[in-house]
């Protein structure tokens, strides 16, 4: 079909591109990856007047500072998997990446890009609230900051204003004894997930689970954090019962709709499965001290 015709503008700077989405109104579209907004337009599912690329936009550093691995938004999600730093920084979000699509896809798409887009099934936003990450924004009024669980707001949709960029993402550190995972079910490789789970659990001396992060995908408009499943496990010894237990919190506590890829009780039974080997995953890693 191919999209309908559209003006299309390259910003240098982010001031320039906030000033083009504001000049450009609703009809007005961001252009990183292009992995999700371009098949969109291409089925018309969107017909933007103005597609306003940030390639040039100096977006693309990650660095560490007090703490927190500070990623800007055109860091590509090949990056997020093969870069050294993000996997002794923050493994959980290299292992997110490399759950996304395919070799093409992680090439060009963005982290900001997966985060804005929004798309419940996806692995990023998941994994943006299991690490507890802030986004930072940028538009018309200034630079603020929103916390992962505030940004989703429902399927596709986010708290950006008008002409507003994710222009960074902010995520802490893995900490000493801290353990992480990632599951996954697909149809087909490179296809959206019908589930997802990312399990960060933090352990002390005597094995008691001090911090723990439970986020899902596939079950509702926005990606969720399984809080029922997180509550079973902090102050606790983890031993198979309390996991095992965590786990059924998790499916209990989700509400996925039936379509035509999976019913609603087929989901549920994969939120227990998934949260059930990500939480073991991630604890053994945390016994063995975080190991890579």
């Amino acid at each position: 079909m191919g999209p309908r015709p559209f003006r299309y503008e390259r910003a240098t700077s982010v001031a320039e591109a906030v000033e083009r989405l504001r000049r450009g109104g609703p009809g007005a579209k961001v252009l990183a990856g292009g992995q999700s907004l371009v098949p969109m337009m291409n089925l018309r599912l969107v017909e933007p007047e103005r597609v306003v690329d940030i390639n040039d936009l100096p977006l693309a550093h990650l660095r560490r500072e007090d703490g927190v691995l500070v990623l800007g938004a055109l860091v590509r999600h090949h990056t997020l998997e093969e870069s050294e730093d993000v996997r002794a920084l923050c493994p959980l979000l290299s292992e997110a990446a490399a759950w996304v699509g395919n070799a093409r896809v992680r090439s060009l798409g963005t982290l900001g890009g997966s985060l804005a887009h929004a798309d419940p099934a996806a692995e990023l936003p998941m994994a943006s609230l299991a690490l507890d990450a802030e986004l930072v924004l940028e538009g018309p009024e200034g630079r603020r900051t929103v916390q992962a669980p505030e940004f989703f707001r429902g399927s596709l949709a986010t708290a950006l204003e008008p002409a507003e960029l994710v222009t960074e993402v902010r995520v802490p550190v893995r900490e000493p004894g801290e353990g992480w995972a990632v599951e996954e079910f697909a149809l087909r490789y490179g296809d959206f997930a019908l589930v997802a789970a990312a399990a960060r659990v933090r352990l002390d001396r005597d094995g008691r689970v001090v911090h723990a992060r439970v986020a899902l995908a596939g079950v509702g408009a926005t990606p969720v954090r399984a809080r029922g499943a997180e509550d079973r496990l902090t102050g606790e010894l983890p031993d198979p019962d309390r996991v095992e237990g965590a786990a059924r919190a998790a499916a209990e506590g989700v509400e996925p709709e039936s379509d035509p890829h999976a019913s609603a009780g087929y989901r549920r039974h994969l939120t227990y499965v998934l949260t059930r080997r990500a939480l073991e995953r991630a604890l053994n890693r945390a016994r063995e001290g975080g190991l890579l």
